[in-house]
């Protein structure tokens, strides 16, 4: 499978240039990415910004699988929830991508991975459970994702998306890299451990800890850079520095970004990009 490493070209939701909410942290955005001399586009015909969500899993370089989008956050009747549900097949035809559909239900924010592991919170059992059991939902992800290894972990009970990418990362195919939140987290990292994964811990030493910070770990990564979130808080520099020793190859390749006018909103950086190799 396509690693976020593997990646050169990044996609954002065409709302980021036409909703003024955003247009300051896009022009930040842009403006380093013409820095960078990155390769990035606009994906057409989406409801939100969370194209990470609902754009297809690069499997190599010409197969992509499009899941059923159909998250349970987006399943009530009133305003915010199915008017802003994007339909991924739209936006596939809009760019010419022919994908491999698959009849799992999940969203891309619950899909951490390296080139032969998937990291899930539990929640992808919760919404598949009318069509699988856990053992087959296994076999069934290792299967259409072709990964050897898949890993699920407890859902933050504070997070109605129930995604993975705000808790932690890969570092390398081998190493994980964790939200301070879940250092106690015992079934998490007996898991990771089981799965024959190193762990290391992001954490921050300041008197009062900002709630945005879990959003660090929600960082842009593609082959050649990473785009790292900040906020105007303490916490900034302390991420900086880790994230630095932590992706060490990436030394002078890490830039930082004011997700303020979009973290309120539920995400960061991984969530509004969907990154691809071509």
């Amino acid at each position: 499978m396509i690693s976020d490493r593997d990646t050169n070209t990044i996609y954002f939701s065409t709302l980021l240039k036409t909703d003024s909410r955003f247009s300051e942290t896009l022009k930040q955005i842009i403006s380093t990415l013409d820095t960078f001399g990155a390769k990035y586009k606009f994906l057409p015909d989406t409801k939100d910004i969370w194209v990470r969500d609902f754009m297809p899993i690069q499997i190599n370089d010409n197969k992509f699988v499009e899941y059923r989008y159909d998250p349970d956050y987006l399943q009530g009747n009133c305003k915010g929830s199915r008017d802003l549900k994007t339909y991924p097949d739209i936006v596939c035809n809009s760019i010419n991508l022919s994908t491999e559909k698959s009849d799992l239900i999940m969203d891309g924010g619950n899909f951490v991975k390296s080139s032969d592991c998937v990291i899930l919170t539990e929640k992808i059992a919760t919404e598949n459970r009318f069509f699988y059991s856990k053992t087959n939902l296994i076999k069934k992800i290792q299967d259409t994702f072709q990964v050897d290894k898949i890993v699920l972990i407890p859902q933050d009970k504070l997070d109605e998306y129930g995604h993975s990418d705000g808790m932690l990362r890969f570092m390398d195919k081998d190493t994980v890299l964790i939200n301070h939140y879940y250092k106690n987290d015992s079934v998490m990292q007996g898991r990771l451990k089981k799965a024959g994964l190193k762990t290391e811990f992001i954490e921050y030493k300041v008197n009062k800890r900002d709630k945005r910070n879990w959003a660090y770990l929600n960082f842009l990564q593609t082959k050649d850079f990473i785009l790292l979130p900040k906020f105007g808080i303490d916490e900034d520099n302390q991420a900086y520095q880790q994230i630095e020793k932590f992706y060490s190859e990436y030394k002078g390749k890490i830039a930082q970004i004011n997700m303020t006018d979009i973290v309120r909103f539920g995400g960061a950086l991984n969530c509004i990009s969907w990154t691809t190799k071509e």
